[in-house]
């Protein structure tokens, strides 16, 4: 021990006094419960955000209220980057609208573009005319394209 003088008569303590305990049981919960949270965000986005064909479905009937009501700057936002570097916000109605009057989704197809996952969106309006819309999600849904059958 230490030789010299103390502050008390009794020479210093030793701090721990008994044998260390070992707490692996702690880690095991703590690591258990974050590999069981990131399993459960894993099952339940999809479930939250919807399926691929949902979310694309949602994002083209925006899209044709939003130009139904002539509000191009919120159509404009909802186009993938390749769109929006090729049209102005002005030009999107002319490009996309294959009727009069608000269209109607019909249904949606999974399909594949460069290897890249796309869903086709079919749109019917009342006059009879229809169009094939391509929806990309890259950071979410975006329309990235129309195909007018003719």
């Amino acid at each position: 021990m230490t030789t010299g003088p103390f502050l008390y008569d009794e020479g210093p303590e030793p701090l721990h006094t008994s044998t260390p305990r070992r707490r692996q049981g702690l880690l095991l919960w703590v690591f258990g419960g974050t590999v069981l949270v990131a399993v459960l965000m894993v099952v339940l986005l999809p479930l939250m955000t919807g399926s691929a064909g949902d979310q694309s479905r949602e994002v083209v009937q925006v899209f044709l209220a939003a130009l139904d009501r002539g509000d191009d700057d919120t159509a404009f936002q909802l186009l993938c980057a390749e769109e929006r570097a090729e049209l102005a916000s002005d030009e999107v109605a002319g490009r996309y609208l294959a009727g009069d009057g608000p269209g109607e989704v019909v249904a949606v197809s999974d399909d594949e573009v460069d290897g890249d996952p796309v869903q086709r969106v079919q749109v019917a309006w009342d006059g009879g005319s229809s169009a094939e819309f391509t929806v990309v999600n890259s950071d979410g849904p975006h329309v990235c394209g129309v195909t007018v059958p003719g």
